[in-house]
């Protein structure tokens, strides 16, 4: 078996010098008359962030801060997989498997991994396809294909059992997983909820309110799921040539999808948030992040019709996240709920917006399985 060569992130000066040049040369959209942000990302911010992204943002300090960390790469399923390793700082701590998704990279995790390792050894990988588990020309992955290469790397760093933790594809992952290797779990726990976009018929005044959020989530707030998930190549394009499009392709999901005050700079620092677009820009993976898409849109939902996750599950419920399906509904899928809590603040974003309180929630969360 493989063994796991230490990585460090290094990006040239040309590569940076030559991303403020094209951001200063960004050929600007005009604007509906409209109230901002109603139709996209608002162009006053972006000329705004524009300008801090070419003249303010520093590189070189989320490049160190990234390389912090105990970084590694590892020959697995046909591509070289970035991981953070970062040991726990106590005596028998479990193994603990934390996932991001899209649009976000390891950097999302860069404040929680130093609070989740107080209990746990934390690994986290760069998703394959995304930023530094991405090489032009490489096969692309859906999230089916992501588990099996998930549990051979947590077999190949010596951890038969584990935990998981994620949101976004990262909750998916962590799903399927219970679903594929349930022997391998000691439980999950997510931040968003893996049940299919159905509404419920003869509902309960929950359930009413929920059809309701999920039909406004599907009328207004999918567009970027379809392109993704049928021409992504297309997408590709204008993303990987123009620095500005792709911050704009971004930032507006930060926008609409975290707990802000009218912009995502009150959930989300703009350094945050341009290290995060920097990372996909230097790597220029953007059109293979949109995979688990495409496999979205072209094989069956992840979780088949009548089958159940039945590992140990816990889930931290936070206000502003794309959609909150009640237990009732997330019952029908996960069949081992031992933890449900309602969190007072937070978005889709969690780990970087709440990453104490989802600390927290994932120590006490594991806490109660392990007896630790």
């Amino acid at each position: 078996m493989s063994v796991p060569t230490p990585f460090t992130l290094y990006v040239p000066d040309p590569d940076i010098a030559d991303l403020r040049e094209r951001l200063a040369r960004t050929r600007w959209p005009d604007e509906p008359p409209l109230p901002a942000w109603s139709t996209g990302t608002s162009l006053s911010y972006m000329r705004d962030i524009v300008d801090y992204w070419r003249e303010g943002f520093d590189w070189r300090p989320w490049e160190a801060k990234l390389n912090g960390f105990r970084q590694f790469t590892l020959p697995i399923g046909g591509i070289d997989l970035h991981f953070i390793h970062e040991p726990s700082r106590k005596a028998g701590a479990p193994p603990l498997l934390i996932s991001h998704g899209w649009p976000g990279s390891v950097f999302e995790f860069h404040k929680i991994i130093p609070l989740l390792t107080e209990h746990f050894t934390v690994i986290a990988p760069s998703l394959p396809g995304y930023t530094l588990s991405f090489r032009p020309g490489q096969k692309r992955f859906t999230i089916q294909q992501i588990v099996p290469l998930y549990a051979e790397l947590m077999t190949a760093l010596g951890y038969e059992r584990f935990c998981m933790q994620g949101g976004d594809w990262g909750a998916f992952i962590a799903s399927v997983m219970a679903l594929r290797f349930p022997q391998r779990l000691i439980g999950i726990h997510i931040n968003l909820l893996g049940v299919r976009r159905e509404q419920t018929s003869d509902p309960t005044p929950e359930e009413e309110a929920y059809n309701k959020q999920l039909a406004h989530w599907m009328k207004e707030e999918t567009a970027y799921h379809a392109i993704q998930g049928t021409k992504p190549q297309t997408l590709a394009f204008g993303l990987s040539d123009s620095p500005a499009g792709l911050a704009a392709w971004i930032i507006e999901k930060f926008s609409t999808w975290t707990d802000n005050d009218g912009t995502p700079d009150s959930a989300v620092t703009r350094d945050e948030m341009l290290a995060n677009i920097s990372l996909y820009w230097f790597t220029n993976s953007i059109g293979s992040s949109f995979w688990p898409y495409y496999g979205r849109w072209h094989e069956p939902w992840p979780i088949p019709p009548g089958e159940t996750i039945d590992v140990p599950t816990g889930y931290a419920e936070f206000p502003r996240e794309i959609l909150s399906p009640p237990r009732s509904i997330a019952e029908k899928t996960y069949a081992n709920i031992r933890r449900w809590t309602v969190m007072p603040k937070g978005g889709h974003f969690a780990a970087l917006e709440q990453p104490q309180a989802l600390a927290r929630e994932v120590v006490a969360f594991f806490a109660d399985l392990t007896g630790g």
